[in-house]
C-alpha cells in the first residue's frame, strides 16, 4: 500500500485544478467543433452526401441496405460517403487553422 505524504498532495491539487482548467478549455473548443460540424453537414455537403451520412453514421445502417435503399449500387454509396467525409474533414480543417491563427494572434 502507497501512503501519500503532504508534501504530494500539493502536486494532486496542483492536477487536480490544472485538470479543471483544462477541461473547461476544451469544452469550449469542442462547442466550436460541435458548431463548426453542424454548419458543414447543412452548407458544405451536397443533399445526397448528408442523406447518405445520415443514415450509414447516425443511424448505424449499412453500405448495401443504403443502396437498395435509393436503388443505387453499393460502391456509388462508399463513393458518396467517402467524398463528403473529405469535405468534411477539409471544413473542420480550415476551421481549425482560424482558431490556431486566432489564438496566436
Amino acid at each position: 500500500m502507497q501512503t501519500v505524504s503532504y508534501d504530494n498532495t500539493f502536486g494532486m491539487v496542483d492536477l487536480a485544478v490544472y485538470t479543471e482548467l483544462m477541461a473547461q478549455d476544451n469544452k469550449e473548443q469542442m462547442n466550436r467543433l460541435k458548431r463548426n460540424l453542424t454548419h458543414a453537414l447543412r452548407q458544405d455537403i451536397t443533399q445526397r452526401q448528408r442523406e447518405y451520412m445520415m443514415l450509414y453514421y447516425g443511424k448505424g445502417m449499412s453500405m448495401e441496405a443504403i443502396a437498395q435503399q435509393f436503388g443505387v449500387n453499393k460502391s456509388t454509396v462508399s463513393r458518396t460517403l467517402k467524398r463528403g467525409r473529405q469535405r468534411l474533414y477539409r471544413c473542420l480543417r480550415y476551421g481549425a487553422a482560424n482558431l490556431l491563427e486566432q489564438a496566436n494572434s
